[in-house]
């Protein structure tokens, strides 16, 4: 699935959306992109569509992560592994846990280290629109089952608020 997001408030509603189309179980999002693509914003709308307040959820570039349980029970669980330097780094910083079952796992630079990220994932990419417009271009692709279910949902919603979406190419 692939869509354009003209602004700030455009990539938090389709963060919005996907966190009402997670289920119980969670999930795990690679999120992929520039600095300044929106990963964060994207992530705030997540926060947000799980009912916590975007403002709980700061960049975790410094942090590393942040854990929060949204009202429904679900942890949300918001990584960044711009500074970490290695797999064993990752590790002890708590990755095993955050893959545990009932969480929403959002890893922002997923791509610094794809042979730890699970198999069955959805992974977004963030871009700058390539015409050059001030324009989000998101791209979301399933990697499994459940990931398959979830992007099934989550272009659901996004066909429902009248976003208009186009498949990435092969």
């Amino acid at each position: 699935m692939r869509f354009r997001s003209p602004a700030a408030p455009d990539t938090r509603a389709a963060g919005r959306d996907l966190a009402a189309a997670t289920a119980s179980e969670g999930a795990v999002v690679a999120l992929v992109g520039p600095l300044g693509a929106g990963k964060t914003v994207f992530a705030k709308g997540v926060a947000e569509g799980l009912g916590l307040s975007p403002h709980a959820l700061a960049s975790p570039t410094f942090t590393i992560a942040q854990e929060l349980v949204a009202p429904g029970g679900l942890r949300l669980v918001h990584a960044d592994l711009f500074r970490i330097e290695s797999a064993a780094e990752l590790e002890a910083a708590g990755w095993l846990d955050w893959l545990a079952p009932g969480t929403l796992l959002l890893v922002e630079w997923a791509d610094r280290f794809p042979e730890e990220l699970p198999a069955d994932r959805l992974e977004v990419r963030l871009a700058f629109d390539p015409s050059g417009e001030p324009v989000r271009a998101i791209e979301a692709r399933a990697l499994g089952p459940r990931s398959g279910a979830l992007l099934g949902r989550w272009r659901a919603r996004r066909e429902a608020a009248g976003v208009p979406l186009t498949e990435p190419p092969p």
